[in-house]
């Protein structure tokens, strides 16, 4: 049974939401979920409750069909900071018998905590993080990379936008692992379609909140595009200082490149209008993505869910499913679990029939959209015009190309 979230200051400060019971190490009929993730910080409307959410809606719906599993959920803020994120996963699997992590959106957190489950063997969901490393020199055979990367964003919208006439970029990029990786990535793609990089600045991560000198070289710079490789609100600050500054209407095209609908809402379609963005999910694609919004939106006052918190159900729903077949005493394996969910790939109502490839990688369609005008949406959140889609067995990195130790080449 889930219980209400409830917090406490716990492991330096990190706020510990508990759903379902007591800390005591979980039994053999029980199996615990912990979600690590952003729920006062820079993305905490992407990832955040919402997540938490996502995750809690995926276990109501497995004990609804086991009810002789119980599925407790763990969640905890670690301020996007990588020592808090292993901190709390190391104390959640050394005294709380979670078998697994889940979410992680900071990518240099994903890459601490997927090197703490292969120390510890046990499982992790990586749904938040971007970095294409994870599932490239990074790989191991404890986690799984789900839902999108900063390669498949890149293509996405980096070589779509160059082939529309985009052919000169700027890029302002969040200074980590993550912000690296995702202008890097983008580049290659800028690059491979006949493009050029005009300039790259990186900024201070999660400080900065003023960007109108780095907007300012955007525009010095002469590129036709700004990409934003950065995420949460140090993106939503650009697009509303650029909005101030009128780039797009001067003939600067803003890309979001990793940029969700939950943010793009606090923003708003006068701002954002006429902004490029990739996601692997959006509420109003199809009957089943619309029910889950609903569903989702009922317990996050009206907000519909980002391509993350889609995804934190649909890898916890994709777990939960492969650990009952394997019997519960399995999930103590961690390396064993996602040996099998490759084997089986995953399967809802959200993304489909997915493959989860050798080196970790889930894959999916990605979806390149436009943002609407006030004047075209015509509903709350009916936010995007879809412009094209990459299908799933294109939209991520070559297996044998990552680097990734697990492939055999």
């Amino acid at each position: 049974m889930l219980t209400r979230i409830t917090r406490r200051a716990a492991l330096g400060g990190a706020a510990v939401a508990a759903l379902g019971g007591r800390h005591a190490r979980a039994a053999a009929s029980t199996i615990r979920i912990g979600v690590l993730t952003d729920l006062n910080g820079p993305n905490a409307a992407s990832n955040g409750k919402g997540s938490v959410v996502g995750s809690q809606l995926a276990a109501e719906d497995f004990m609804a069909a086991h009810p002789d599993i119980k599925v407790e959920v763990l969640a905890a803020d670690y301020q996007s900071k990588p020592d808090i994120a292993t901190s709390i996963a190391r104390d959640w699997i050394d005294t709380k018998g979670v078998s697994v992590i889940s979410s992680v959106n900071n990518s240099a957190a994903a890459l601490a905590v997927a090197n703490l489950v292969k120390e510890k063997n046990k499982a992790a969901l990586i749904t938040g993080a971007a970095s294409s490393d994870l599932t490239g020199k990074a790989c191991t055979p404890n986690h799984i990379h789900w839902t999108y990367d900063t390669w498949s964003i890149g293509k996405s919208t980096g070589g779509a936008l160059v082939k529309a006439g985009g052919d000169s970029w700027f890029f302002i990029a969040a200074d980590y692992a993550f912000g690296r990786a995702l202008a890097r990535d983008t580049a290659s793609f800028v690059t491979g379609a006949g493009g050029k990089v005009l300039g790259t600045v990186y900024t201070p991560f999660p400080e900065t909140s003023d960007f109108s000198s780095f907007l300012l070289q955007a525009q010095a710079s002469g590129a036709k595009v700004l990409g934003l490789a950065n995420s949460g609100t140090n993106t939503t600050d650009c697009i509303k200082q650029g909005a101030e500054f009128g780039l797009q209407a001067h003939g600067l095209r803003m890309a979001a490149l990793l940029m969700m609908i939950p943010d793009l809402h606090g923003v708003g379609l006068k701002a954002a209008q006429g902004l490029v963005l990739t996601e692997s999910f959006y509420w109003d694609m199809n009957d089943n993505t619309r029910a889950y919004g609903r569903r989702f939106g009922a317990r996050m006052g009206g907000w519909m869910p980002s391509m993350i918190q889609a995804a934190d159900y649909s890898a916890v729903h994709a777990y939960l499913d492969t650990v009952q077949a394997m019997g519960v005493d399995h999930a103590a394996d961690g390396r064993a679990v996602i040996a099998q969910m490759k084997k089986t790939g995953s399967d809802d109502t959200l993304f489909g029939r997915c493959v989860i490839r050798e080196d970790g990688t889930r894959l999916n369609p990605m979806y390149l959209f436009q943002v609407k005008t006030p004047e075209q949406s015509k509903y709350p959140w009916d936010y995007y015009t879809l412009l094209s889609t990459t299908p799933a067995d294109q939209a991520f990195r070559p297996m044998n190309e990552g680097g990734c130790p697990l492939v055999q080449t």
